[in-house]
């Protein structure tokens, strides 16, 4: 009769085979409620799964991650019961768990409306508050086909014939709807009681635009109501702070059907990019890295040989030229800093050797994946390569996460999550060459003192990672930076040195970037920022602007002299009201309005405003001068802003 070890190391014994649901009630009627599903062994079952045997159970209820996975998985499968409900000729297709929440496939004879999407939501309400409970069961898989062809489901049958004979399917229903799913689900459907369905948009069966196209419904699904507000709240924040509605109010960049997936950057927003990339230079100077440049097309047989081509080739851009050579522009940097390494004879006297570029790659997403400056075919990446001995992995390891962490927190990011991605499925190397890299790389991660959290199975083809993951102003996840220990490229592409033994050596090769892409790093930071980037950052840190046409003079003098700072300076000599001038500059977010009357003219000062509409009041031109420089050199403390305060409260 089964063993059951809780969590908490402590054992339950039955007499007789129990369910997950009874042993949750067997610890108490609170757990009983809550329970949603169970990790049975560590996999994820129905709570009404019988459990026979010895087993480690956890009772998993909305508070774990894996329950909120589940809500989410059936509240999907109670979209497609109302769907169903309304449209009985709508056939369903799949349905899976997203970021957030989850969307279902329908093929149906017209476009769903938003009055249709209204009508479903309340029908997904009805079939909740009835809290009908969740059944399953398992046919054969001929048997399965035969069923939802014959009550005219095609494209489930499809699904079905493509897994191999032999197969079990199972199917979850609740009252008399019924589907084809792995599961697991909630008890019954009174568990369901947050949920909103967000828009409709088109996809093509299968993800192939061969293929029929369907409708796509996305939902989201919480815990209860108040989490629900509060992501409802984080998206209607998400929408104002929308990278590419700021990118277009600040005149920074655009993107046209002509170059999808490619930037067309503005003088000001070019600012920005050039600002970041002088920041990163300065720092990676700092941190002993030699920067290099590399072709962006090279012939397709060194990335053969790299193994980029047979497991990155579907996402390279190839060209064929006249003399017959077929050559990839090239979507990483990674094969080309080898190609430098490889010059001369390198000794490990010479190591750790660290190259960095900021290198423009082209990688093929889908048109359907592009979004603005976070999605992108054409992004130009902070990248990096230390060439370093089996003995220096640690030590460089360590410098790169402290430089990684500094830098964030120069950038306003200071919750800063860390992952460890495992090796994935489709990779290069033996599994001998995967347990050292993953061994090295834990245990440099132990020595920089970091917490990680396991991904598995996202490492790169050819080393395990680390991959920085920053959190905004409005609690959303963005992945950037990435550390990872390379023990296949060096070797596959003859990189070698010479050790203190006078033998021949293969290199460790550990890649390294921080913004990861520059486009997708400034559309963050936009977005982090609300557009409202610190000093340091912003495209224009000033504008000066006079009241009448009597301080033109003057205003051209302040202009040209906070220029000759290396400050970025706008002059604005419109003949308009000063009152429409302000709130323009305001609305472009430009940090600091610096406004001349007859007064500030005649006495040499300015009238200070913030973007925040504080007014500093009159300020000396050299101390304004001198306080801008030092705010700019201070990278983020509101140098100005606040000694101009100090000053006025003494």
């Amino acid at each position: 009769m089964p063993i059951i070890t809780l969590p908490d190391g402590s054992e339950r014994r039955f007499d007789h085979p129990v369910t997950v649901a009874e042993v949750a009630a067997s610890i108490g009627p609170g757990l009983a409620k809550a329970a949603l599903a169970g990790k049975l062994d560590g996999r994820l079952v129905d709570t009404s799964t019988p459990i026979t045997r010895d087993a480690a159970l956890a009772i998993v209820t909305d508070r774990d991650p894996e329950g909120l996975e589940v809500i989410r998985h059936s509240t999907a499968h109670l979209l497609a019961n109302a769907v169903q409900d309304l449209f009985p000729d709508a056939q369903v297709t799949i349905g899976p768990v997203i970021e957030d929440g989850f969307y279902y496939d329908f093929a149906y004879k017209r476009p769903f409306s938003t009055e249709d999407l209204a009508a479903i939501e309340k029908r997904m309400a009805e079939i909740a508050a009835k809290d009908v409970p969740v059944h399953r069961r398992v046919l054969p898989r001929d048997e399965a086909v035969t069923h939802f062809k014959k009550i005219g489901e095609h494209y489930k049958a499809e699904i079905i014939e493509a897994i191999p004979q032999g197969e079990q399917i199972s199917l979850y229903g609740q009252g008399e709807w019924e589907d084809l799913c792995r599961g697991p689900h909630v008890p019954s459907t009174g568990k369901l009681k947050a949920f909103k369905l967000m828009k409709v948009a088109g996809a093509y069966w299968r993800g192939d635009s061969r293929n029929e196209m369907l409708q796509r419904i996305y939902g989201t699904a919480w815990p209860n109501e108040k989490q629900l507000k509060e992501y409802l709240t984080r998206l209607e924040e998400a929408e104002k702070r929308d990278h590419r509605r700021i990118g277009k109010e600040l005149d920074l960049f655009h993107l046209q059907e002509e170059a999808p997936g490619a930037v067309f950057w503005h003088p000001k927003g070019w600012a920005l990019f050039q600002q970041l990339i002088a920041y990163m230079r300065e720092r990676q100077r700092e941190a002993g890295y030699q920067e290099v440049n590399t072709p962006e097309i090279m012939d397709r047989d060194l990335w053969v040989q790299s193994g980029h081509v047979e497991k990155f080739g579907e996402n390279m851009f190839m060209t064929r030229t006249p003399d017959e050579r077929t050559y990839a522009i090239k979507p990483m940097n990674c094969p080309g800093h080898i190609q430098v390494f490889n010059q001369g004879l390198r000794s490990y006297r010479e190591l750790p050797l660290r190259f960095a570029e900021f290198g423009k790659v082209h990688r093929y997403e889908p048109s359907g994946a592009l979004h603005g400056l976070m999605r992108v075919r054409a992004f130009t990446q902070d990248d990096a390569h230390i060439f370093c001995t089996a003995d220096q992995i640690t030590e460089e390891s360590v410098k790169v996460t402290e430089l990684i962490l500094g830098i964030y927190r120069d950038f306003g990011f200071t919750d800063v999550r860390i992952k460890f991605s495992d090796r994935p499925a489709k990779r290069v190397g033996s599994d001998e060459i995967w347990d050292k890299a993953e061994s090295a790389l834990k245990q440099a991660a132990a020595a920089a003192g970091i917490e990680t959290t396991l991904n598995p199975g996202e490492g790169a083809f050819y080393g395990p990672k680390l991959e920085f993951v920053l959190r905004d102003a409005i609690g959303r996840d963005w992945q950037c930076g990435t550390l990872q220990v390379d023990l296949n490229l060096p070797e596959r592409l003859g990189a070698s040195y010479i050790g203190e033994d006078s033998a021949r050596h293969v290199p460790v090769m550990l890649h390294r970037a921080m913004f990861g892409s520059l486009e997708r790093f400034i559309g963050i930071l936009i977005e982090h920022h609300a557009g409202r980037l610190p000093t340091w950052l912003a495209p224009v840190q000033a504008v000066v602007m006079g009241i009448t046409e009597r301080q033109e003079n003057y205003c051209r003098e302040i202009a040209e002299a906070l220029k000759n700072q290396g400050l970025r300076v706008d002059l604005d000599l419109r003949n308009e009201k000063i009152g429409f001038k302000i709130r323009e500059h305001t609305l472009k977010r430009v940090p600091y309005l610096l406004v001349a009357g007859d007064r500030e003219a005649e006495g040499r000062t300015l009238a200070v405003r913030t973007r925040a509409g504080k007014d500093l009041g009159s300020v000396a031109l050299d101390e304004v001068t001198t306080l801008l420089c030092d705010e700019v050199a201070s990278r983020g403390r509101l140098v100005l802003e606040d000694r101009v305060s100090q000053r006025r409260s003494a």
